[in-house]
């Protein structure tokens, strides 16, 4: 099977934890999209949906899937996101699509993270993958520096040759050249640094299930 049909598989495996009559958290990118596609086909059974970013809500809304602002939220039973890299632990790496922090928002009103991807993102250890940084723009910088002296390299990511500016009006930093053997020490202290918004590093609202896409069908890990 193609990468995008193993992206449909586990998209449509995820409805599987889907609570009828609630709201589901619906995270961000390329194989949340065929989830959000999936989970249209049940709309009629779920009170509607909170986004982690702008691109998901649209596709939400012209799906007909209401959408709920997190703040009207108390929790939700899960939450539906894919990753970049997760390891055989449930820790992940995730911002490719530069919705981090509001991923990591919704993560954290969950009861349950549910990750779903194709087998190429499973890793045995964090970092192979960019690590995107979410930075207020005055410390971009100096926050690369501190990753320099960590032994990455860091770039500003950009879009149409200008800093992409995230739904947060912030800017990210990709990170390479790191091995991430301590997810959650490594999050406690890069969350800390002045000027970080979020770390891509999801460790402390990890996955407990992953949905993960294979030649021969869906594999489910539970963490």
């Amino acid at each position: 099977m193609t990468q995008d049909e193993l992206k449909a598989l586990v998209g449509q495996a995820a409805l599987q934890y889907v609570v009828p009559g609630e709201i589901v958290g619906v995270g961000t990118g390329s194989t949340v999209n065929k989830f959000i596609d999936a989970l249209a086909t049940m709309k009629d059974q779920i009170k509607g949906a909170v986004s982690s970013s702008e691109a998901s809500t649209v596709r939400l809304k012209a799906l007909g899937i209401p959408v709920f602002d997190s703040n009207e939220v108390e929790s939700l039973s899960v939450y539906i996101d894919g990753a970049d890299e997760i390891d055989h632990q449930g820790h992940m790496v995730k911002g490719g699509g530069a919705a981090l922090t509001r991923e990591k928002i919704v993560a954290a009103q969950s009861k349950q993270f549910v990750c779903i991807a194709d087998e190429s993102k499973l890793v045995d250890a964090l970092g192979a993958f960019p690590l995107p940084v979410e930075v207020i723009p005055m410390a971009t910088a100096r926050v690369m520096r501190q990753f320099v002296a960590m032994g990455g390299s860091a770039v500003v990511r950009l879009k149409d040759g200008q800093p992409l500016v995230t739904d947060n009006g912030q800017h990210i930093v990709d990170v390479k050249g790191l091995k991430i053997t301590d997810p959650v020490a490594f999050e406690t202290e890069v969350s800390q640094w002045p000027g970080v918004v979020t770390v891509g590093v999801f460790a402390l609202q990890k996955a407990q299930v992953c949905l993960l896409g294979t030649a021969q069908g869906v594999k489910t890990l539970n963490f």
